[in-house]
């Protein structure tokens, strides 16, 4: 079973489009998405800076459309040969194209409007994220709540993702737990926690006006890893998850126990294969990160 993986928001550099657009074919598709997302996914994704691109309500479209445009190439007559799909957080919107929940153009208009919520509700507070790597899972847990700080991603090979307060993020990396290493990540806010409650509500009222069909291919969730296999039940679990931990320590195991032989990780890759690499030895990636790699992936498919 081969499973494609659309990954989350800190994925994205400046210019990773840069090597795409130079196929008319795709800088045309990467046009259409713009209109439907209302930003020029073009320009951000080949000259705007580190800073324009880590604003939430362009890095998310952006991620989501790049991950739609690579699967665009990738899966063109080769739907069939794929087992599974799933997004890291903001990855799920893709996900959810890919697998017939929603069109890519619903895809990218609720994603902005995911993305200028969480925006807002990031302005609130001055919140952020961090990954911590390594150490006693008990002993940061109650470090955390001694920080006032929450588990936002559990992203298993030893890596959690924690949110909060900038100034307790600041004092959990100059107190780490033993054995741990605390690394800033580039968002802008504390995603996956109770910070987001409001953006939950806009997106729920914007996904309410949204067709969803049941999935067409086997789609699992980050809410607990399970597939889930009704449209309905996916949006709904979409819009509850801007507040709600990511488990993707489970969707690996799921993966495991459904019994994957390949990972393909969509535009703009990496982080997601590296974290498989980790925890589900022995089993085969591609990380697409340009046309160059589509090659590879194509192979994994053809031969699964």
């Amino acid at each position: 079973m081969i499973v494609i993986v659309a990954p989350g928001q800190g994925s994205q550099t400046p210019g990773f489009l840069e090597p795409w657009i130079t196929d008319p074919g795709h800088r045309a598709r990467l046009e259409q998405y713009s209109e439907a997302a209302g930003i020029d996914l073009v320009e951000h994704g080949t000259v705007s800076d580190a800073d324009v691109i880590r604003d939430t309500s362009i890095a998310q479209p952006l991620i989501v459309a790049a991950s739609l445009l690579s699967a665009a190439a990738l899966l063109d007559g080769r739907r069939d040969r794929v087992g599974a799909v799933a997004g890291h957080s903001v990855g799920e919107f893709a996900a959810a194209a890919i697998a017939g929940v929603m069109s890519e153009a619903d895809a990218l208009r609720l994603v902005r409007t995911r993305g200028l919520a969480m925006a807002d509700a990031a302005a609130a507070v001055p919140t952020g994220m961090s990954a911590v790597l390594g150490g006693d899972a008990d002993a940061l847990a109650e470090r955390l709540t001694e920080l006032g700080l929450e588990a936002a991603n559990l992203n298993g090979a030893g890596q959690t993702v924690v949110a909060g307060e900038l100034n307790n993020l600041a004092a959990l990396a100059a107190e780490p737990v033993a054995g741990t290493r605390v690394i800033p990540l580039q968002v802008a806010g504390a995603f996956h926690t109770s910070y987001m409650s409001s953006a939950v509500e806009t997106l729920r009222a914007a996904a309410s006006g949204v067709a969803a069909l049941d999935p067409s291919i086997r789609l699992y969730t980050n809410r607990d890893g399970s597939a889930v296999s009704t449209g309905a039940a996916f949006v709904d679990l979409m819009v509850g998850q801007v507040s709600s931990p990511v488990r993707w320590d489970a969707c690996m195991q799921s993966f495991a126990d459904d019994g994957v032989t390949g990972i393909i990780e969509l535009l703009p890759a990496g982080a997601l294969v590296g974290l498989a690499k980790r925890a589900l030895k022995g089993v085969p990636t591609v990380a697409v990160k340009t046309p160059d790699d589509l090659a590879a992936a194509i192979e994994m498919l053809e031969n699964a």
